[in-house]
């Protein structure tokens, strides 16, 4: 069982239960300091291969003193070389298969060995090591008689031993790639969440930094224009102007909050704001109108929609009206949303494509692609452009099920 700490990496309960293979990065040819569990398995692959080796001392009893002294040296040595296999296991399984083909005591080694290259090394390299161990088992039958076994039995015998390691080990490897596969897919579903949380709050703040920032800009340039005009008025944009750049560094300090996945300051939290609904299009048509703009707002919508999809719509609104005014600024402005449960919501903002004489406000292009983008997510479409009427029209439709609460947003 896994759970992730605060700096992002794998916490395991049963930590010491675990290879160390996969309490690290996965990659076999980088050292990982052995875990609990690989110290076990180490001690009792040590105590297997000594085991083999005491069990076949009695079979040396009629051989000659020099090979049972060769013998014994050998295996004890073979033995000590087991707690090498995790460093070099193709080195100790290739050392020990050869010796093996002549030499009893070292069996148990080359055993050992056989298990650790299938487990910790690909097929391409343990699929020849395997074949090796198979070779050598000849020249082993054939020069060193068994005293209740031919030659026969003793190399079957060989045969399935060396291929039922071999596929144990196989399998452990498979499980481990399983493991490790799994954990790397759920990381990189992590990592394409936080990627679309980013994105999605990209394009919240673009809406709304957008709006206010565009406000801003036409009171400024309206106090520009117009030194000469009534204090009342001044009084009006500059008030205006206040609220906007207000309310701006409001959701910049909200987003920043977000992004750091903490509240800027313990003692003074962010609250959440509440986000917009179909219902504040008139709120946002009544701030386009003392700014200025002619707008003239259509709603007919048959029923209370949900509060994803009034967000929505409300966003695409205000990312229109806000290039209306960008582009095309003191042209009339048209919207229209109309729609009902089962046949979906649409949403159309229209203004000629008259352009006002002065400076237009600067933009990076990426208020209609996130548009686009927004409608896609939300199962819609959304298209826009230039008419033959000569004018430009933002048109969006957006899916609006029957059986819908307010608590899907």
């Amino acid at each position: 069982m896994t759970e992730l700490r605060g700096d992002g990496a794998h916490a395991h309960e049963y930590r010491w239960a675990l290879p160390s293979v996969l309490l690290g990065d996965g990659r076999e040819d980088r050292r990982v300091r052995r875990s609990t569990r690989d110290w076990i398995v180490d001690i009792l692959m040590f105590l297997l291969a000594c085991g083999v080796t005491l069990v076949s001392l009695p079979e040396l009893q009629d051989e000659p003193e020099p090979l049972l002294a060769l013998e014994q040296v050998v295996g004890a040595l073979s033995c000590v070389a087991v707690w090498l296999r995790r460093r070099w296991p193709v080195g100790l399984a290739l050392v020990t298969t050869l010796l093996s083909s002549y030499l009893e005591l070292s069996g148990g080694a080359s055993i050992v060995g056989m298990f650790t290259v299938a487990v910790h090394r690909p097929f391409k390299v343990s699929g020849p090591m395997l074949l090796l161990s198979l070779v050598t088992l000849a020249p082993y039958v054939m020069l060193r008689p068994q005293n209740e076994l031919d030659a026969k039995w003793a190399a079957a015998l060989g045969v399935t031993i060396l291929l039922t390691v071999f596929a144990w080990g196989i399998v452990i490897r498979a499980r481990r790639q399983l493991v490790w596969s799994l954990r790397q897919r759920a990381d990189s579903a992590a990592e394409e969440a936080k990627r679309l949380e980013r994105e999605r709050i990209a394009r919240e703040m673009h809406d709304v930094l957008a709006h206010r920032i565009s406000m801003l800009s036409l009171h400024a340039g309206a106090l520009e224009f117009r030194p000469d005009a009534p204090a009342e008025e001044i009084a009006r944009a500059a008030g205006a102007i206040r609220t906007n750049a207000h309310l701006a560094l409001q959701d910049l300090r909200e987003v920043i909050g977000v992004l750091r996945h903490a509240q800027p300051d313990g003692d003074d939290p962010v609250p959440d704001r509440p986000q917009p609904t179909l219902a504040d299009l008139s709120t946002l048509v009544d701030e386009c109108r003392h700014a200025g703009m002619d707008v003239r707002l259509d709603l007919q919508a048959g029923g209370e929609a949900p509060g994803g999809l009034g967000r929505n719509v409300y966003r695409i609104v205000q990312e229109a009206l806000t290039n209306a005014r960008k582009h095309a600024g003191g042209t009339p402005v048209e919207v229209a949303v109309s729609g009902a449960p089962g046949e979906g919501l649409s949403a159309e903002v229209r203004n000629p494509l008259w352009a006002r004489q002065g400076p237009r406000l600067p933009g990076a292009g990426a208020g209609l692609i996130g548009l686009a983008e927004r409608a896609e997510l939300a199962g819609g479409r959304l298209e826009h452009g230039a008419t033959p009427d000569g004018e430009f029209v933002v048109r969006a439709w957006l899916p609006w099920p029957v059986e819908t609460t307010r608590e899907d947003a």
